[in-house]
């Protein structure tokens, strides 16, 4: 059975580069379009890896990475952010939200910037899956 890859980002054409790419790897791609959706289908679908957008909206990347991480249940979640901003910009965020009370997370294993190409998101992807 093919390993499932869920790609949560706003920008349909995103999306349908990241599926795209999934598909030609033989993946088997789920969408969400905000970050509230991608948690509902996380719960659900329990995807082996999950390709993260940081600006979204209802629920950011942000939050629902940091969510993912300091949860029992979901913190073994592997993550791929792929964001059009700089890792040193969402780490700058995540400090932000550690020092309002919140829980510290671990930095991204792997964080892309957009945009980046096919074969560079397929090589991370079988990186991170194996």
């Amino acid at each position: 059975m093919s390993k499932k890859v869920l790609v949560v980002d706003d920008d349909p054409d995103v999306r349908l580069f990241s599926v795209t790419v999934l598909e030609e790897n033989g993946y088997t791609p789920l969408e969400a379009e905000d970050g509230e959706s991608g948690l509902k289908k996380i719960k659900a679908e329990k995807p082996d890896l999950v390709i993260l957008d940081v600006l979204m909206p209802r629920q950011s990347g942000v939050r629902l990475y940091r969510e993912l991480k300091t949860s029992k249940a979901l913190k073994d979640v592997k993550i791929i952010i792929l964001s059009g901003i700089a890792k040193k910009t969402f780490m700058r965020s995540q400090k932000a939200l550690t020092e309002f009370g919140g829980a510290e997370i671990p930095e991204p294993e792997i964080y892309l910037e957009k945009p980046v190409e096919p074969d560079e998101l397929a090589d991370v992807i079988k990186k991170v899956l194996g």
